[in-house]
């Protein structure tokens, strides 16, 4: 007779494609079947940071996880009534400053004060040209990289978090 086990659960959601297809990748990255964490990407549909965290509040009320946080660009709606609806609603904010291809651009140790408006078009060949596939992801973004990139993006090093990942640890899961 199998023995069940309690994990923990965590909703992530992700502005767009993109972000969902990164953070599919970081969750096959560091996730296994049976190590005490589910966790569910969603995909909010794009339409700025307040559309992100009031669709993560009706998701969140259909379903019950210890942890529900987003991923989401402070370049456009981004404003203190944004951060007090998540703060409300216990939503954890991984911001993407200015947008998500600078935050990735930044964990693969590209200058840091990269603009989003030419940000696109830099961090497109390092995906094969298309952001939206999470294996387009593996060849740049290594368990190494990120792991290694956490102590100067902290986008990163919260997301690691959020997926028990403590910086200095022996990884569990993987």
């Amino acid at each position: 007779m199998a023995i069940w086990k309690s994990e923990r659960t965590l909703l992530i959601v992700g502005e767009g494609a993109d972000e969902v297809a990164f953070l599919t990748h970081v969750k096959q990255l560091f996730i296994t079947r049976g190590c005490g964490l589910s966790v569910k990407i969603k995909n909010a549909q794009g339409g700025g940071a307040k559309h992100v965290v009031e669709w993560t509040v009706r998701q969140k009320a259909n379903a019950d996880y210890d942890a529900v946080a987003v991923l989401v660009d402070t370049d456009t709606d981004w404003s203190d009534t944004v951060v007090n609806i998540a703060s409300k609603n216990d939503i954890h904010l991984l911001r993407s400053e200015p947008c998500f291809e600078v935050l990735v651009m930044r964990v693969l140790g590209k200058d840091p004060n990269i603009t989003a408006s030419n940000a696109k078009s830099m961090f497109a060949p390092h995906v094969n040209n298309d952001a939206t596939k999470s294996e387009n992801y593996s060849r740049k973004f290594s368990k190494d990289r990120l792991l290694e990139s956490r102590v100067r993006v902290p986008t990163i090093d919260q997301l690691l978090n959020l997926l028990g990942i403590r910086q200095g640890a022996v990884l569990t899961c993987r």
